[in-house]
């Protein structure tokens, strides 16, 4: 189990969990806690034996939000300097929830979020990053930004329309209002709703179906795949990446293996490894400059 201020991070049979820690403030969002969820999610990259990353809070809530301390001040980004508010050359400074949707969004590993409670502000948009939500009974989701007299934040303008819609998404944004559990599930926004009891179990099940059944480097490529062509201007640019990835994979001791395994019925082992077999055709964990 790997030691932080605001996190735990423990890893188990091939499974990551990361748990927001701080219970006491309804693990309200700090820069410490970026800091920390950047450098967790780098090392769940780095360790193959990492096959998904399961997101969770301690205690009753997921994430209430940015640690309101600092009072009004609060979002003065121009008064406040720190790597959750590094200063550009034109002057804009990037919000630090948004560092860590990016470094959500560029796993390589894939992400579940089981949403343990509320997730509100920058609890709610970082969550939109994750690959599978999954909520219990007694979560609420909050986009709160205009009751708050500022904005959507965490590249959640980009995020949220493509988890729930247009037109869900601007009246969850516009009017900032709590929406419970059951509204969650019919929107799309969470895959399912389980008693608070059943939630990590559930989450550790679908981690597990993932873990036991599939090649590491292609569940990699996919989860890159599938979210880079969300923004595709054309579908031909899907096509193009398609036909290489299968070209590529088509090829190694993984389609092979998995062939093989099939005819014969039994369990795959697949031998490529995500920190030294992804193909170099594509920069899996690139992103434009930030301009």
């Amino acid at each position: 189990m790997s030691q932080f201020e605001t996190i735990i991070l423990d890893i188990e049979d091939g499974i990551a969990t990361i748990t927001l820690n701080r219970p006491d403030r309804l693990n309200a969002f700090t820069e410490t806690m970026m800091d920390e969820l950047i450098a967790a999610f780098d090392q769940t990259d780095a360790d193959d034996n990492v096959r998904a990353v399961i997101v969770t809070g301690a205690g009753k809530a997921f994430c209430a939000g940015a640690d309101l301390t600092a009072g009004a001040d609060t979002f003065n980004y121009e008064d406040q300097h720190g790597n959750a508010a590094d200063p550009l050359a034109n002057g804009v400074t990037r919000d630090g929830g948004g560092l860590v949707s990016l470094r959500i969004f560029r796993s390589l590993k894939p992400v579940i979020g089981a949403i343990n409670g509320a997730a509100v502000g920058v609890g709610a948009t970082m969550s939109l990053a994750m690959d599978i939500r999954l909520a219990s009974e007694n979560a609420r989701y909050g986009f709160v930004f205009a009751r708050r007299g500022i904005v959507p934040e965490a590249a959640s303008s980009w995020f949220i329309s493509r988890a729930v819609g247009l037109s869900t998404a601007l009246s969850w944004c516009m009017s900032g209002r709590l929406i419970n559990a059951n509204e969650l599930e019919r929107r799309g926004l969470v895959e399912s709703v389980h008693a608070p009891e059943d939630l990590y179990p559930a989450a550790v099940a679908i981690a597990r179906e993932i873990a036991d059944n599939t090649a590491p480097v292609s569940v990699a490529m996919t989860r890159q795949m599938l979210w880079r062509m969300a923004g595709a201007r054309h579908p031909m640019e899907a096509h193009q990446l398609d036909s290489r990835a299968v070209q590529t994979r088509g090829v190694s001791e993984d389609a092979k293996e998995g062939i093989n395994s099939f005819l014969e019925k039994r369990p795959a082992s697949y031998p490529n490894k995500v920190s030294t077999d992804m193909p170099t055709f594509f920069d899996w964990q690139g992103e434009p400059e930030f301009r």
